[in-house]
């Protein structure tokens, strides 16, 4: 694709944070669409998930990265998540090696971690 039009997110799959996440890619990265993965607590499943959960998240960022063009990841947790219900600061450091796992994939993109706080707020990390 000759333009930047998509990026990327692995996020969780609880709608609250759908919204924000998108939003605020399609605004930081001038990306009008933006690739989804889902899991339950995914900074969780990308540290300790089962080979095949990992190897289904990787091929996913395989398909946006190849096919769509995307050249920014984004591994996004959020607060009261049901999937991985941990504290701010635990979250925060699973979201920063979630982000150091997956760019130990090889992927030639951007990668960088994302937390929504109790105000459905995006915050970097």
């Amino acid at each position: 694709m000759s333009e930047k039009t998509f990026s990327t997110v692995i996020t969780c799959m609880d709608g609250r944070v759908q919204l924000p996440v998108n939003e605020w890619m399609q605004n930081q990265y001038n990306t009008p669409y933006v690739d989804t993965i889902t899991a339950a607590g995914p900074e969780k499943v990308i540290l300790a998930g089962s080979t095949s959960e990992v190897d289904s998240m990787k091929e996913k960022v395989t398909i946006s990265c190849d096919a769509h063009g995307s050249e920014v990841v984004a591994v996004a947790g959020h607060h009261d998540c049901a999937g991985n219900p941990v504290g701010r600061e635990q979250k925060i450091e699973e979201i920063k090696q979630a982000v150091e796992a997956v760019q130990s994939w090889g992927f030639p993109v951007q990668v960088v971690g994302l937390y929504v706080n109790e105000k459905w707020e995006v915050e970097t990390i």
